[in-house]
Order: structure tokens, then sequence, then C-alpha cells
């Protein structure tokens, strides 16, 4: 890939971590059991980094910048179990750089999932309890620098111009595998909106056709702070980063609101039909937090006739396998086989 489509991506740093391209599968099975649509899968859970998923695109542009900026070390937050923290320590030590984890909660014993894997991948954890994983991330930041480090703070998602410029490519990218073929739509799990906004800039820069459908993970429509505006930021200021066509609105992004069930990370029916369904038509493992959510919504859509059965629409598989083995406990019940 040239990035002719962006003007400024080759004067950005970028450390490669990702396997790339990354797949792009047909889902006959799970049409065929839906009655329609055509179903097309983008693989971002085999990214390669400590079991793949979305945010390696991300880290690519943000440890780069890290290094480019003489850090010697990272910080990021997010729930314990946290996918992004995993890939973020994975990359931390692709890069050389000392890793700080801001996790919300308490330890689990023994570790589990994403958490195992952060501690095997060496990063230091910090629990916050009931304190604001924001808030401990500024005190760890000042500790850091008076300890003599030079820390380099990553958001929530990595979700900020610099990590979304990896989804602006990777719309780049789909398009050079789709050979013409239109989409109706690309559904995605939006939850810290990098890969939402960067999307949406790289389909606009490409031309790449279909809306871009978020299922909301953790945001209500009702919010403080409309999402939809946190998106049209978002996108133009990655548009502005990589030199692309900009001038988002808030209008332009369409969400979905009504599958939140219980609220983040609490697994109800929604999660567990698409888990199943997904690993039984397909053999195709959901994460229970995210993708999960996302792909039962779009059956949910699919189902009510809202999607429609002529239709051609990628999911966007944004990874986070190690989170099922921390869920085992929502999961099995029902799931016996018949005796």
């Amino acid at each position: 890939m040239n990035g002719s489509c962006f003007p400024r991506l080759a004067s950005l740093p970028r450390l490669p971590l990702a396997h790339l391209p990354t797949p792009v599968e047909e889902l006959s099975a799970l049409s065929a059991l839906l009655g329609g649509p055509r179903i097309l899968l983008k693989r971002d859970d085999q990214t390669g980094l400590a079991l793949g998923g979305n945010k390696t695109r991300k880290l690519e542009f943000l440890l780069a910048d890290a290094r480019a900026g003489g850090a010697d070390t990272v910080i990021t937050a997010g729930a314990a179990q946290s996918n992004h923290c995993r890939q973020t320590a994975a990359a931390a030590c692709r890069a050389g750089l000392e890793c700080h984890l801001v996790l919300g909660g308490t330890p689990s014993d023994p570790p589990q999932g994403n958490l195992l894997l952060d501690q095997l991948l060496g990063a230091r954890l910090h629990w916050t309890g009931m304190e604001r994983r924001g808030e401990r991330m500024g005190e760890l930041e000042h500790e850091l620098l008076r300890s003599g480090k030079r820390p380099y703070r990553i958001p929530y998602g990595g979700s900020n111009a610099v990590g979304a410029a990896g989804y602006a490519v990777a719309a780049e990218e789909l398009l050079g595998q789709l050979h013409g073929l239109a989409l109706d739509r690309i559904v995605i799990a939006s939850s810290s909106g990098g890969t939402h906004a960067g999307l949406a800039v790289g389909a606009r820069a490409t031309a790449l056709a279909g809306q871009i459908l978020g299922i909301s993970i953790d945001k209500g429509e009702r919010d403080p702070e409309p999402y939809e505006h946190q998106l049209a930021a978002l996108a133009n200021a990655t548009a502005e980063r990589l030199g692309s066509p900009g001038g988002f609105v808030p209008e332009e992004f369409h969400l979905r609101y009504e599958f939140l069930g219980e609220g983040y990370g609490v697994v109800g029916e929604l999660e567990r039909e698409a888990i199943g369904l997904l690993a039984r038509s397909e053999a195709l493992l959901l994460d229970p937090v995210y993708t999960a959510r996302a792909m039962g919504g779009m059956i949910a859509l699919i189902r009510s006739g809202e999607i429609g059965r002529d239709e051609t629409v990628l999911f966007w598989h944004t990874g986070g396998a190690p989170a099922l083995f921390a869920y085992a406990g929502d999961l099995s019940s029902g799931n016996e086989a018949d005796r």
C-alpha cells in the first residue's frame, strides 16, 4: 500500500506490528441461517500481535509516535479485561518501552484472559478500585516524570488522531480487497471512537461505499456529551493529521444504542446467542464485551428486516477472544452437549 489517498501518511512515524492485510471472509453458513443478507467478515482478530485485535493498527502509529518523541514508557488504561491494554503491553515489548496499565476494579486470583496476558507481557499494573481511571493516569504520569521517566500517555482504546489514522489506512486496505464489490453497510463495535472515526475518514478519502453503522457498546443515546459529536471531532482531527478531506459533522455518524443490555461488560442473552451461533455455524470466536454485542445487534437488525436480506454487509471483527476465558461462568450454562 502506497498511502496515496493520504498526503501526509508517509511523514508519520509508524512501527510495523500487525500482520496485514487481514483477510476478508464470507460467512455463508450464518447468512443461510438468517435467510440473508450476504455477510462478509474483516478479520482484525488476526492482526497477530499477542492474539490480535483492532488496537494493533492504532498502536503502530502510537508506539512510533512515542519513540519519535523520546519516550521510554507508555501509560494507558482500561477495564481488567481490556483488549487495548493487552495489545498495548505487547506493542510496548516490541518497541522496547516500559508499559504501565491503569486498570479499573481489583485483581482476580488467579488472573485470567487478557489480565493473564498483561502479566506475561511484563506490564506493570495499577489497580484503581472505585477511583476514576483517568485521574489515576494523570497521577501516575506525574509520578513517572518525577522518577526520571519519559512517559507517553495513550488514551482509552488508543482513540486519538494518532491512533485513529490506523483505521483510515485500514479503509484503503479493505477497498483493495473488495475488487469492485459494493457494500451496503459496514457494521462495527463502537466504543472509544478511534475505529469508527478512522474508518469514516478512510471511507471519505477512498470513496469506499456503504454506511458505517456503529453498534454502541457503552455509550447512551442521552449521554451529556453526544457520542456523535465526539466522533465528528475525532474524525476531523484525524483527517487533518493525514491531510485528507475533513469537515465531518455529527449527523454523518450512524449509531445504534438499543443493544446496551445491563451495561458495559455484562453478558446477556444477546451476547450469549451471538457467541454460540458464530461458534457453531462458522467456527468463529467473538469476544463477550465488544464483538458479541455488535454481532448480536447486527443479527437483530437482520431479523427485524432493517438490514435487508438482499444487502451485502461487512462485519468488522475487532478481536478480543482472550476475554472469553474470563467469562466462562457467563457463557457455559446452557451450552453443554446433549447427553
